[in-house]
Protein backbone atom coordinates (compact mmCIF):
# COMPACT_ATOMS: atom_id res chain seq x y z
CA UNK A 1 0.00 0.00 0.00
CA UNK A 2 2.30 2.68 -1.02
CA UNK A 3 1.83 5.97 -3.37
CA UNK A 4 4.88 5.39 -5.20
CA UNK A 5 3.05 5.74 -8.76
CA UNK A 6 1.90 9.53 -7.52
CA UNK A 7 5.24 10.36 -5.34
CA UNK A 8 7.02 11.93 -8.66
CA UNK A 9 3.43 14.74 -8.98
CA UNK A 10 3.79 17.25 -6.13
CA UNK A 11 -0.43 17.76 -6.45
CA UNK A 12 -1.86 13.99 -7.18
CA UNK A 13 -4.87 16.35 -7.64
CA UNK A 14 -5.13 19.40 -8.34
CA UNK A 15 -8.80 21.50 -9.50
CA UNK A 16 -8.97 24.93 -11.02
CA UNK A 17 -12.75 26.61 -11.05
CA UNK A 18 -14.71 23.10 -11.38
CA UNK A 19 -18.18 24.14 -11.57
CA UNK A 20 -20.97 21.64 -11.65
CA UNK A 21 -24.96 21.98 -11.61
CA UNK A 22 -28.00 19.41 -10.89
CA UNK A 23 -31.72 20.26 -11.61
CA UNK A 24 -34.53 19.43 -9.21
CA UNK A 25 -37.22 18.22 -10.12
CA UNK A 26 -39.00 20.90 -9.38
CA UNK A 27 -36.56 22.69 -12.12
CA UNK A 28 -34.94 24.71 -10.02
CA UNK A 29 -31.00 24.91 -11.33
CA UNK A 30 -28.63 23.96 -7.72
CA UNK A 31 -25.32 25.03 -8.18
CA UNK A 32 -23.64 21.87 -6.24
CA UNK A 33 -19.89 23.55 -6.86
CA UNK A 34 -19.28 26.62 -7.98
CA UNK A 35 -16.18 27.80 -9.35
CA UNK A 36 -14.21 25.63 -6.43
CA UNK A 37 -9.99 25.22 -7.00
CA UNK A 38 -7.95 23.09 -4.13
CA UNK A 39 -4.69 20.93 -4.46
CA UNK A 40 -3.59 17.87 -2.71
CA UNK A 41 0.16 17.80 -1.88
CA UNK A 42 1.42 14.23 -2.38
CA UNK A 43 1.42 12.32 0.56
CA UNK A 44 -0.44 14.65 2.33
CA UNK A 45 -3.92 14.25 4.12
CA UNK A 46 -6.73 16.56 3.00
CA UNK A 47 -10.12 17.53 4.24
CA UNK A 48 -13.22 18.84 2.46
CA UNK A 49 -14.93 20.29 5.93
CA UNK A 50 -18.56 21.63 5.45
CA UNK A 51 -22.42 21.23 6.21
CA UNK A 52 -24.42 18.82 3.93
CA UNK A 53 -25.08 20.41 0.52
CA UNK A 54 -21.80 22.10 1.10
CA UNK A 55 -20.79 20.07 -2.18
CA UNK A 56 -18.46 17.60 -0.55
CA UNK A 57 -19.39 14.43 -2.36
CA UNK A 58 -19.72 15.92 -5.49
CA UNK A 59 -16.18 17.29 -5.58
CA UNK A 60 -15.41 13.47 -4.59
CA UNK A 61 -17.14 11.78 -7.34
CA UNK A 62 -16.05 14.24 -9.87
CA UNK A 63 -12.02 13.75 -8.43
CA UNK A 64 -13.16 9.68 -8.99
CA UNK A 65 -14.27 10.46 -12.07
CA UNK A 66 -17.87 9.22 -12.10
CA UNK A 67 -19.45 12.84 -13.19
CA UNK A 68 -18.17 15.25 -15.05
CA UNK A 69 -17.94 19.06 -14.10
CA UNK A 70 -18.97 21.59 -16.43
CA UNK A 71 -16.55 24.01 -16.24
CA UNK A 72 -12.88 23.91 -14.72
CA UNK A 73 -10.35 21.74 -14.92
CA UNK A 74 -9.45 18.63 -12.75
CA UNK A 75 -6.39 16.76 -13.34
CA UNK A 76 -5.93 13.56 -11.04
CA UNK A 77 -2.47 11.33 -10.76
CA UNK A 78 -1.35 13.95 -13.55
CA UNK A 79 -4.58 12.74 -15.79
CA UNK A 80 -7.31 14.60 -16.91
CA UNK A 81 -9.93 13.36 -15.60
CA UNK A 82 -12.49 14.59 -17.59
CA UNK A 83 -10.87 12.71 -20.67
CA UNK A 84 -10.35 9.41 -19.35
CA UNK A 85 -12.03 8.43 -15.96
CA UNK A 86 -11.30 5.42 -16.49
CA UNK A 87 -7.72 5.13 -16.49
CA UNK A 88 -7.76 7.49 -13.01
CA UNK A 89 -10.44 4.63 -11.58
CA UNK A 90 -7.91 1.85 -12.23
CA UNK A 91 -5.42 3.89 -10.23
CA UNK A 92 -7.42 5.35 -6.88
CA UNK A 93 -9.81 3.96 -3.70
CA UNK A 94 -12.96 5.34 -3.26
CA UNK A 95 -15.38 4.64 -0.51
CA UNK A 96 -18.51 6.32 -0.65
CA UNK A 97 -20.88 6.76 2.37
CA UNK A 98 -22.71 3.93 1.27
CA UNK A 99 -20.22 1.13 0.64
CA UNK A 100 -21.19 -1.52 -1.19
CA UNK A 101 -20.60 -4.45 1.35
CA UNK A 102 -22.43 -7.91 0.95
CA UNK A 103 -24.00 -8.36 3.88
CA UNK A 104 -24.56 -12.39 3.42
CA UNK A 105 -20.79 -12.52 2.84
CA UNK A 106 -18.63 -12.73 5.00
CA UNK A 107 -15.10 -10.79 5.85
CA UNK A 108 -12.95 -12.77 3.93
CA UNK A 109 -15.58 -13.39 1.25
CA UNK A 110 -15.97 -9.39 0.66
CA UNK A 111 -12.24 -8.95 0.63
CA UNK A 112 -12.03 -11.47 -1.88
CA UNK A 113 -14.49 -9.99 -4.12
CA UNK A 114 -12.97 -7.05 -4.32
CA UNK A 115 -9.99 -8.32 -5.16
CA UNK A 116 -11.14 -10.20 -8.00
CA UNK A 117 -13.18 -7.17 -9.03
CA UNK A 118 -9.96 -5.42 -9.41
CA UNK A 119 -8.01 -8.60 -10.34
CA UNK A 120 -5.60 -8.52 -7.59
CA UNK A 121 -3.26 -11.46 -8.13
CA UNK A 122 -2.93 -14.68 -5.52
CA UNK A 123 0.28 -13.00 -4.72
CA UNK A 124 -0.46 -9.19 -4.45
CA UNK A 125 -3.35 -11.27 -1.64
CA UNK A 126 -0.70 -13.08 0.26
CA UNK A 127 1.36 -9.63 0.84
CA UNK A 128 -1.60 -7.19 1.41
CA UNK A 129 -4.20 -9.54 3.26
CA UNK A 130 -1.95 -9.86 6.74
CA UNK A 131 -0.87 -6.09 6.66
CA UNK A 132 -5.51 -5.11 6.18
CA UNK A 133 -6.06 -7.54 8.88
CA UNK A 134 -3.57 -6.50 11.39
CA UNK A 135 -4.42 -2.28 10.59
CA UNK A 136 -8.55 -3.15 10.88
CA UNK A 137 -8.08 -5.76 13.50
CA UNK A 138 -10.46 -8.10 11.52
CA UNK A 139 -8.02 -10.82 11.52
CA UNK A 140 -10.41 -12.86 14.26
CA UNK A 141 -13.66 -12.36 12.32
CA UNK A 142 -12.46 -13.13 8.51
CA UNK A 143 -15.23 -16.11 8.63
CA UNK A 144 -18.41 -13.51 9.88
CA UNK A 145 -20.97 -12.48 7.84
CA UNK A 146 -20.34 -8.52 7.04
CA UNK A 147 -24.17 -8.08 8.51
CA UNK A 148 -23.62 -9.28 11.62
CA UNK A 149 -20.36 -6.83 12.21
CA UNK A 150 -21.01 -3.42 13.93
CA UNK A 151 -20.95 0.08 12.55
CA UNK A 152 -17.62 0.74 13.01
CA UNK A 153 -16.46 -2.64 11.76
CA UNK A 154 -18.94 -2.71 8.78
CA UNK A 155 -16.60 1.24 7.90
CA UNK A 156 -13.42 -0.59 8.48
CA UNK A 157 -14.24 -3.35 6.44
CA UNK A 158 -15.23 -1.24 3.75
CA UNK A 159 -11.89 0.37 4.15
CA UNK A 160 -10.03 -2.79 3.91
CA UNK A 161 -12.15 -3.59 0.56
CA UNK A 162 -10.86 -0.19 -1.01
CA UNK A 163 -7.61 -0.62 -0.33
CA UNK A 164 -7.23 -3.94 -1.39
CA UNK A 165 -5.31 -3.29 -4.53
CA UNK A 166 -3.18 -0.55 -3.01
CA UNK A 167 -4.19 2.57 -4.86
CA UNK A 168 -2.05 5.72 -5.65
CA UNK A 169 -4.94 8.19 -4.06
CA UNK A 170 -7.44 7.39 -1.61
CA UNK A 171 -10.97 9.24 -1.09
CA UNK A 172 -12.98 8.85 1.60
CA UNK A 173 -16.93 10.54 1.32
CA UNK A 174 -17.70 10.83 5.56
CA UNK A 175 -16.14 7.89 6.52
CA UNK A 176 -16.71 7.94 10.39
CA UNK A 177 -20.67 9.45 9.99
CA UNK A 178 -22.90 7.26 12.26
CA UNK A 179 -19.92 5.69 14.19
CA UNK A 180 -19.21 5.70 17.80
CA UNK A 181 -15.91 7.50 19.54
CA UNK A 182 -13.65 4.67 19.87
CA UNK A 183 -14.37 3.28 16.07
CA UNK A 184 -14.29 6.77 14.76
CA UNK A 185 -10.45 7.04 16.75
CA UNK A 186 -9.62 3.47 15.31
CA UNK A 187 -10.68 4.13 11.62
CA UNK A 188 -8.35 7.91 11.89
CA UNK A 189 -5.84 5.42 13.03
CA UNK A 190 -5.62 3.73 9.99
CA UNK A 191 -5.76 7.23 8.17
CA UNK A 192 -3.05 8.97 9.72
CA UNK A 193 -1.02 5.54 9.49
CA UNK A 194 -1.45 5.12 5.27
CA UNK A 195 -0.32 8.96 5.31
CA UNK A 196 2.22 9.03 7.39
CA UNK A 197 4.03 5.74 7.28
CA UNK A 198 3.21 4.51 3.91
CA UNK A 199 3.08 8.38 2.17
CA UNK A 200 -0.29 7.53 0.50
CA UNK A 201 -2.48 10.60 -0.85
CA UNK A 202 -6.03 10.57 1.07
CA UNK A 203 -8.60 13.21 0.72
CA UNK A 204 -11.24 12.86 2.95
CA UNK A 205 -14.56 14.96 3.45
CA UNK A 206 -16.27 15.12 6.86
CA UNK A 207 -19.07 16.93 9.57
CA UNK A 208 -16.59 16.24 12.35
CA UNK A 209 -14.22 19.47 12.48
CA UNK A 210 -12.18 17.88 15.41
CA UNK A 211 -11.34 15.40 12.72
CA UNK A 212 -9.54 17.90 9.91
CA UNK A 213 -7.44 18.88 13.03
CA UNK A 214 -5.67 15.74 12.19
CA UNK A 215 -5.15 16.28 8.37
CA UNK A 216 -2.11 18.85 6.86
CA UNK A 217 -4.81 21.14 4.63
CA UNK A 218 -8.28 21.58 5.25
CA UNK A 219 -10.58 23.40 2.83
CA UNK A 220 -13.73 25.10 4.14
CA UNK A 221 -16.64 24.56 2.26
CA UNK A 222 -20.34 26.22 2.29
CA UNK A 223 -22.72 26.08 -0.71
CA UNK A 224 -20.63 24.94 -3.48
CA UNK A 225 -17.83 27.18 -2.64
CA UNK A 226 -14.58 27.59 -0.61
CA UNK A 227 -14.73 29.96 2.44
CA UNK A 228 -10.94 29.50 3.04
CA UNK A 229 -8.15 26.64 2.92
CA UNK A 230 -5.11 26.26 4.47
CA UNK A 231 -3.29 24.70 7.53
CA UNK A 232 -6.09 23.46 10.05
CA UNK A 233 -4.21 25.93 12.72
CA UNK A 234 -4.58 29.29 9.77
CA UNK A 235 -8.64 28.48 10.45
CA UNK A 236 -8.16 28.08 14.16
CA UNK A 237 -6.25 31.37 13.89
CA UNK A 238 -9.43 33.39 12.83
CA UNK A 239 -10.93 32.46 16.16
CA UNK A 240 -7.94 34.00 18.45
CA UNK A 241 -8.73 36.24 21.37
CA UNK A 242 -12.40 35.91 20.35
CA UNK A 243 -13.25 32.44 22.25
CA UNK A 244 -14.56 32.58 25.75
CA UNK A 245 -15.63 30.34 28.57
CA UNK A 246 -18.91 31.70 30.51
CA UNK A 247 -20.56 29.94 33.59
CA UNK A 248 -24.35 30.29 33.79
CA UNK A 249 -25.84 32.31 36.51
CA UNK A 250 -27.50 30.70 39.35
CA UNK A 251 -30.55 28.43 38.42
CA UNK A 252 -29.70 28.05 35.07
CA UNK A 253 -28.23 25.02 33.71
CA UNK A 254 -25.24 25.90 30.87
CA UNK A 255 -27.68 24.48 27.83
CA UNK A 256 -30.24 27.32 28.86
CA UNK A 257 -27.28 29.45 28.89
CA UNK A 258 -25.90 27.73 25.53
CA UNK A 259 -29.71 28.74 24.19
CA UNK A 260 -29.86 32.22 24.75
CA UNK A 261 -26.20 33.05 23.70
CA UNK A 262 -26.59 31.26 20.61
CA UNK A 263 -29.21 33.48 19.45
CA UNK A 264 -28.03 36.72 20.30
CA UNK A 265 -26.04 39.05 17.58
CA UNK A 266 -22.73 39.26 17.85
CA UNK A 267 -22.25 35.78 19.09
CA UNK A 268 -21.08 33.24 16.21
CA UNK A 269 -20.84 30.20 18.33
CA UNK A 270 -21.86 28.82 21.61
CA UNK A 271 -21.61 25.30 23.08
CA UNK A 272 -21.79 23.42 26.50
CA UNK A 273 -18.55 22.39 28.01
CA UNK A 274 -17.91 21.18 31.12
CA UNK A 275 -20.51 22.06 32.76
CA UNK A 276 -19.78 25.62 31.35
CA UNK A 277 -20.49 27.33 27.55
CA UNK A 278 -17.70 28.44 25.25
CA UNK A 279 -18.74 31.37 23.53
CA UNK A 280 -17.26 32.35 20.22
CA UNK A 281 -17.80 35.92 19.31
CA UNK A 282 -17.87 37.86 16.09
CA UNK A 283 -14.90 39.84 16.70
CA UNK A 284 -12.00 39.91 19.38
CA UNK A 285 -12.66 43.63 20.03
CA UNK A 286 -15.65 43.71 21.79
CA UNK A 287 -15.80 46.22 24.39
CA UNK A 288 -19.58 46.18 25.00
CA UNK A 289 -20.45 43.49 28.56
CA UNK A 290 -21.86 39.72 27.68
CA UNK A 291 -24.93 39.76 29.55
CA UNK A 292 -27.90 37.26 30.05
CA UNK A 293 -31.52 38.38 31.72
CA UNK A 294 -29.87 41.36 32.80
CA UNK A 295 -27.19 40.39 34.60
CA UNK A 296 -23.46 40.60 32.91
CA UNK A 297 -21.25 37.51 32.43
CA UNK A 298 -17.99 36.57 33.47
CA UNK A 299 -15.57 35.79 30.29
CA UNK A 300 -12.88 33.52 30.47
CA UNK A 301 -10.83 33.64 27.87
CA UNK A 302 -9.53 30.28 26.28
CA UNK A 303 -7.28 29.53 23.21
CA UNK A 304 -8.94 28.72 20.06
CA UNK A 305 -9.54 25.39 18.44
CA UNK A 306 -10.60 24.50 14.48
CA UNK A 307 -14.40 24.22 15.16
CA UNK A 308 -14.43 27.90 16.58
CA UNK A 309 -12.35 29.43 13.27
CA UNK A 310 -14.44 26.97 11.31
CA UNK A 311 -17.72 28.97 12.93
CA UNK A 312 -16.18 32.17 12.47
CA UNK A 313 -16.22 31.55 8.75
CA UNK A 314 -19.37 28.93 8.49
CA UNK A 315 -22.18 31.24 10.59
CA UNK A 316 -21.04 34.72 8.40
CA UNK A 317 -21.70 33.10 5.39
CA UNK A 318 -25.10 31.13 6.50
CA UNK A 319 -26.81 33.51 8.66
CA UNK A 320 -29.03 34.14 6.16
CA UNK A 321 -30.36 30.73 7.17
CA UNK A 322 -30.29 30.63 10.42
CA UNK A 323 -32.94 30.50 13.12
CA UNK A 324 -33.43 32.72 15.75
CA UNK A 325 -36.31 31.50 16.69
CA UNK A 326 -37.83 30.92 20.64
CA UNK A 327 -39.78 27.39 20.33
CA UNK A 328 -43.03 26.71 21.88
CA UNK A 329 -45.11 23.61 21.54
CA UNK A 330 -47.99 24.75 22.77
CA UNK A 331 -50.54 23.25 24.93
CA UNK A 332 -48.93 21.63 28.38
CA UNK A 333 -47.64 18.45 29.24
CA UNK A 334 -48.81 16.21 31.79
CA UNK A 335 -48.28 16.51 35.26
CA UNK A 336 -47.47 14.07 38.06
CA UNK A 337 -44.44 13.38 40.59
CA UNK A 338 -43.63 10.00 38.78
CA UNK A 339 -40.91 8.98 36.45
CA UNK A 340 -41.61 9.53 32.44
CA UNK A 341 -39.71 6.40 31.88
CA UNK A 342 -38.58 3.74 34.29
CA UNK A 343 -37.12 0.65 33.62
CA UNK A 344 -36.05 -2.33 35.06
CA UNK A 345 -33.82 -5.44 34.74
CA UNK A 346 -34.70 -4.63 30.93
CA UNK A 347 -33.60 -7.81 28.56
CA UNK A 348 -33.96 -8.49 25.27
CA UNK A 349 -32.43 -11.63 23.51
CA UNK A 350 -32.03 -12.45 19.81
CA UNK A 351 -31.98 -16.32 19.87
CA UNK A 352 -28.62 -17.28 22.07
CA UNK A 353 -27.95 -13.58 21.52
CA UNK A 354 -29.03 -11.12 24.26
CA UNK A 355 -28.49 -7.80 23.13
CA UNK A 356 -30.04 -6.10 26.14
CA UNK A 357 -28.62 -7.67 29.98
CA UNK A 358 -30.80 -6.49 32.78
CA UNK A 359 -30.33 -2.80 32.22
CA UNK A 360 -32.05 -0.63 34.78
CA UNK A 361 -32.56 3.20 34.69
CA UNK A 362 -35.22 5.93 35.06
CA UNK A 363 -36.35 9.09 33.72
CA UNK A 364 -37.98 12.39 35.37
CA UNK A 365 -40.49 14.56 33.67
CA UNK A 366 -39.09 17.28 30.89
CA UNK A 367 -35.14 15.59 31.74
CA UNK A 368 -32.73 15.20 28.74
CA UNK A 369 -31.28 11.78 28.96
CA UNK A 370 -28.85 10.56 26.78
CA UNK A 371 -28.40 6.15 26.09
CA UNK A 372 -24.65 6.50 24.65
CA UNK A 373 -22.26 3.38 23.90
CA UNK A 374 -20.10 1.82 20.85
CA UNK A 375 -22.02 0.53 17.86
CA UNK A 376 -23.35 -3.23 19.12
CA UNK A 377 -23.93 -1.74 22.33
CA UNK A 378 -27.46 -2.50 22.32
CA UNK A 379 -28.83 1.06 22.93
CA UNK A 380 -29.92 1.16 19.97
CA UNK A 381 -32.39 -2.29 20.91
CA UNK A 382 -32.91 -0.60 24.05
CA UNK A 383 -33.73 2.43 23.05
CA UNK A 384 -36.56 0.74 20.19
CA UNK A 385 -38.21 -1.59 23.22
CA UNK A 386 -38.56 2.39 24.72
CA UNK A 387 -40.36 3.41 21.63
CA UNK A 388 -42.52 0.81 21.99
CA UNK A 389 -41.28 -0.27 18.27
CA UNK A 390 -39.66 -3.94 19.85
CA UNK A 391 -41.04 -6.16 22.26
CA UNK A 392 -38.64 -6.87 25.55
CA UNK A 393 -38.07 -10.41 26.58
CA UNK A 394 -37.97 -9.54 29.97
CA UNK A 395 -37.79 -7.18 32.60
CA UNK A 396 -40.89 -4.35 33.45
CA UNK A 397 -40.83 -1.14 31.19
CA UNK A 398 -43.07 1.74 31.94
CA UNK A 399 -43.13 4.53 29.86
CA UNK A 400 -45.85 8.18 30.15
CA UNK A 401 -47.23 6.03 32.95
CA UNK A 402 -48.02 2.75 30.61
CA UNK A 403 -46.46 -0.44 30.99
CA UNK A 404 -45.32 -1.20 27.30
CA UNK A 405 -45.27 -4.97 27.58
CA UNK A 406 -49.13 -4.61 27.50
CA UNK A 407 -50.22 -1.32 26.59
CA UNK A 408 -47.95 -0.33 23.72
CA UNK A 409 -50.62 1.17 21.71
CA UNK A 410 -51.56 3.76 24.15
CA UNK A 411 -48.11 4.85 25.18
CA UNK A 412 -47.36 5.36 21.46
CA UNK A 413 -49.41 8.14 21.18
CA UNK A 414 -48.11 9.93 23.91
CA UNK A 415 -44.38 9.71 22.17
CA UNK A 416 -42.46 11.44 19.52
CA UNK A 417 -39.35 9.96 17.23
CA UNK A 418 -36.78 11.02 15.38
CA UNK A 419 -35.23 8.60 13.26
CA UNK A 420 -30.90 8.95 12.73
CA UNK A 421 -32.44 8.01 8.78
CA UNK A 422 -34.24 10.48 7.25
CA UNK A 423 -37.72 8.09 7.65
CA UNK A 424 -40.14 10.80 6.28
CA UNK A 425 -41.88 10.04 2.75
CA UNK A 426 -39.04 11.60 0.27
CA UNK A 427 -40.92 11.84 -2.58
CA UNK A 428 -44.23 13.53 -1.05
CA UNK A 429 -43.89 17.48 -0.66
CA UNK A 430 -43.27 18.99 3.25
CA UNK A 431 -46.95 19.29 3.19
CA UNK A 432 -48.27 15.94 2.32
CA UNK A 433 -45.71 14.34 4.86
CA UNK A 434 -47.28 16.96 7.50
CA UNK A 435 -50.74 16.16 6.26
CA UNK A 436 -50.32 12.17 6.32
CA UNK A 437 -48.13 12.31 9.92
CA UNK A 438 -51.43 14.70 10.93
CA UNK A 439 -53.53 12.56 10.10
CA UNK A 440 -51.75 9.14 11.50
CA UNK A 441 -51.71 10.92 14.80
CA UNK A 442 -55.66 11.28 14.99
CA UNK A 443 -55.75 14.70 14.09
CA UNK A 444 -58.74 16.12 12.42
CA UNK A 445 -59.96 19.35 11.06
CA UNK A 446 -59.59 22.94 12.23
CA UNK A 447 -56.88 21.40 15.27
CA UNK A 448 -55.31 19.06 12.08
CA UNK A 449 -54.60 22.36 10.44
CA UNK A 450 -53.61 24.54 13.20
CA UNK A 451 -50.87 22.16 13.94
CA UNK A 452 -49.49 21.85 10.25
CA UNK A 453 -49.55 25.83 10.35
CA UNK A 454 -47.58 25.46 14.10
CA UNK A 455 -44.81 23.27 12.30
CA UNK A 456 -44.16 25.28 9.27
CA UNK A 457 -44.10 28.28 11.74
CA UNK A 458 -41.49 27.04 14.43
CA UNK A 459 -39.41 24.78 12.01
CA UNK A 460 -39.37 27.98 8.77
CA UNK A 461 -40.83 25.02 6.30
CA UNK A 462 -43.55 27.77 4.17
CA UNK A 463 -40.96 28.34 1.37
CA UNK A 464 -40.66 24.66 0.56
CA UNK A 465 -44.20 23.66 0.99
CA UNK A 466 -44.34 21.98 -2.60
CA UNK A 467 -40.98 20.60 -2.39
CA UNK A 468 -40.31 16.77 -2.32
CA UNK A 469 -38.40 16.02 1.08
CA UNK A 470 -36.18 13.94 -0.45
CA UNK A 471 -34.77 17.34 -1.82
CA UNK A 472 -34.83 19.94 1.52
CA UNK A 473 -31.25 21.61 2.06
CA UNK A 474 -29.39 21.02 4.68
CA UNK A 475 -31.01 20.50 8.02
CA UNK A 476 -34.43 20.84 6.66
CA UNK A 477 -34.85 17.11 6.25
CA UNK A 478 -33.85 17.12 10.10
CA UNK A 479 -36.30 20.05 11.23
CA UNK A 480 -38.99 18.10 8.87
CA UNK A 481 -38.94 14.84 10.84
CA UNK A 482 -38.67 16.45 13.92
CA UNK A 483 -41.83 18.51 13.28
CA UNK A 484 -43.68 15.87 12.05
CA UNK A 485 -42.80 13.85 15.33
CA UNK A 486 -44.12 17.06 17.31
CA UNK A 487 -47.56 17.77 15.48
CA UNK A 488 -49.64 15.37 17.84
CA UNK A 489 -47.73 17.44 21.20
CA UNK A 490 -46.11 14.70 22.89
CA UNK A 491 -44.74 13.78 26.26
CA UNK A 492 -42.09 12.41 25.24
CA UNK A 493 -39.84 12.78 22.50
CA UNK A 494 -36.98 9.99 21.17
CA UNK A 495 -34.13 11.08 18.87
CA UNK A 496 -32.43 8.38 17.28
CA UNK A 497 -28.53 9.65 16.26
CA UNK A 498 -31.15 12.94 15.23
CA UNK A 499 -28.01 15.17 14.51
CA UNK A 500 -26.06 12.28 12.49
CA UNK A 501 -24.46 13.98 9.61
CA UNK A 502 -25.87 17.84 10.12
CA UNK A 503 -23.95 20.25 9.52
CA UNK A 504 -22.72 22.32 13.50
CA UNK A 505 -24.74 25.58 12.75
CA UNK A 506 -28.13 22.68 12.17
CA UNK A 507 -26.85 20.97 15.32
CA UNK A 508 -26.90 24.27 17.69
CA UNK A 509 -30.04 25.17 16.66
CA UNK A 510 -31.66 22.05 17.12
CA UNK A 511 -30.43 21.49 20.97
CA UNK A 512 -31.52 25.20 21.29
CA UNK A 513 -35.09 23.76 19.91
CA UNK A 514 -34.60 20.85 22.55
CA UNK A 515 -33.61 22.89 25.44
CA UNK A 516 -36.63 24.76 24.78
CA UNK A 517 -39.15 21.91 24.76
CA UNK A 518 -37.46 20.57 28.33
CA UNK A 519 -37.86 23.84 29.14
CA UNK A 520 -42.16 23.70 28.65
CA UNK A 521 -42.00 20.19 30.24
CA UNK A 522 -41.42 17.49 27.39
CA UNK A 523 -39.26 14.75 28.47
CA UNK A 524 -36.31 14.17 25.99
CA UNK A 525 -34.13 10.68 25.34
CA UNK A 526 -31.49 10.85 22.76
CA UNK A 527 -28.61 8.70 21.47
CA UNK A 528 -25.87 10.52 19.79
CA UNK A 529 -22.49 9.61 19.09
CA UNK A 530 -21.32 13.65 19.30
CA UNK A 531 -20.00 12.75 22.80
CA UNK A 532 -20.12 16.81 23.10
CA UNK A 533 -24.00 17.01 22.60
CA UNK A 534 -24.41 14.39 25.81
CA UNK A 535 -23.19 17.85 27.51
CA UNK A 536 -26.90 19.18 26.89
CA UNK A 537 -28.32 16.02 28.94
CA UNK A 538 -29.35 16.43 32.82
CA UNK A 539 -28.15 12.61 32.48
CA UNK A 540 -26.65 10.02 30.58
CA UNK A 541 -26.14 6.02 30.74
CA UNK A 542 -23.33 4.49 28.75
CA UNK A 543 -23.71 1.02 27.79
CA UNK A 544 -21.49 -1.73 26.01
CA UNK A 545 -22.26 -5.17 25.01
CA UNK A 546 -25.45 -5.06 26.37
CA UNK A 547 -24.49 -3.89 29.92
CA UNK A 548 -25.37 -0.46 31.73
CA UNK A 549 -21.76 0.61 32.67
CA UNK A 550 -21.81 4.05 33.97
CA UNK A 551 -24.90 6.75 35.01
CA UNK A 552 -24.88 9.65 35.94
CA UNK A 553 -24.70 13.48 35.33
CA UNK A 554 -22.02 14.49 32.42
CA UNK A 555 -20.16 16.07 35.46
CA UNK A 556 -20.11 12.59 36.93
CA UNK A 557 -18.86 10.79 33.80
CA UNK A 558 -15.96 13.77 33.11
CA UNK A 559 -14.95 12.12 36.44
CA UNK A 560 -13.97 9.30 35.64
CA UNK A 561 -11.02 10.10 32.92
CA UNK A 562 -8.09 11.21 33.37
CA UNK A 563 -7.04 15.02 32.70
CA UNK A 564 -5.18 15.11 29.12
CA UNK A 565 -1.97 17.28 27.72
CA UNK A 566 -2.64 19.75 30.37
CA UNK A 567 -6.63 20.13 29.92
CA UNK A 568 -9.86 18.79 31.51
CA UNK A 569 -11.34 15.57 30.53
CA UNK A 570 -13.93 15.81 27.85
CA UNK A 571 -16.84 13.46 27.60
CA UNK A 572 -15.03 11.74 24.28
CA UNK A 573 -12.25 11.02 26.61
CA UNK A 574 -14.56 9.67 29.65
CA UNK A 575 -16.66 7.60 27.27
CA UNK A 576 -13.62 5.75 25.68
CA UNK A 577 -12.30 5.15 28.85
CA UNK A 578 -15.12 3.64 30.69
CA UNK A 579 -15.49 1.43 27.37
CA UNK A 580 -11.89 0.40 27.11
CA UNK A 581 -12.01 -0.75 31.09
CA UNK A 582 -14.86 -2.87 30.54
CA UNK A 583 -13.53 -4.70 27.57
CA UNK A 584 -10.23 -5.22 29.34
CA UNK A 585 -11.78 -6.45 32.16
CA UNK A 586 -14.26 -8.86 30.06
CA UNK A 587 -11.14 -10.18 28.39
CA UNK A 588 -10.04 -12.35 31.12
CA UNK A 589 -13.26 -13.32 32.06
CA UNK A 590 -13.94 -14.64 28.18
CA UNK A 591 -10.39 -16.33 28.61
CA UNK A 592 -11.14 -18.78 31.53
CA UNK A 593 -14.37 -19.52 30.01
CA UNK A 594 -13.27 -20.68 27.05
Amino acid sequence: MTAQAAGALPFPVAARGIAKTFRRDTGEIVKALDGISFEARAGSLTALVGPDGAGKTTLLRLTAGLMKAEAGTLSVLGIDVAADPQAVQDRIGYMPQKFGLYEDLTVQENLDLYADLHGVTAAERQAIYPRLMEMTALGRFTTRPAGKLSGGMKQKLGLACTLVRAPALLLLDEPTVGVDPLSRRELWEIVTRLVREDGLTVIVSTSYLDEAEFCDHAVVMHAGQVLAQGKPAEITARAEGATFLASAPAGMTARSLQARLFVQPGIVDAVPEAGRVRVVRAAADHPAPLAIEGGALTLEPVPARFEDGFMQLFRAAAEASASRHAMTIGGRRAAGDGPAVEVHDLTRRFGDFIAVDKVSFSVARGEIYGLLGPNGAGKSTTFRMLCGLLAASGGTLRVAGQDLRGARAEARRKLGYVAQKFSLYGDLSVDENLDFFASAYGLRGSRKAGRIAWAKEQFELADFSRLPSGQLPGGFKQRLAMAAALLHEPEILFLDEATSGADPLARREFWGRITALSEQGVTVIVTTHFMEEAEYCDRVIIMDAGEALAEGTPAEIRARAAPREGREATMEDAFIAIVEAARAGREPAARRAA
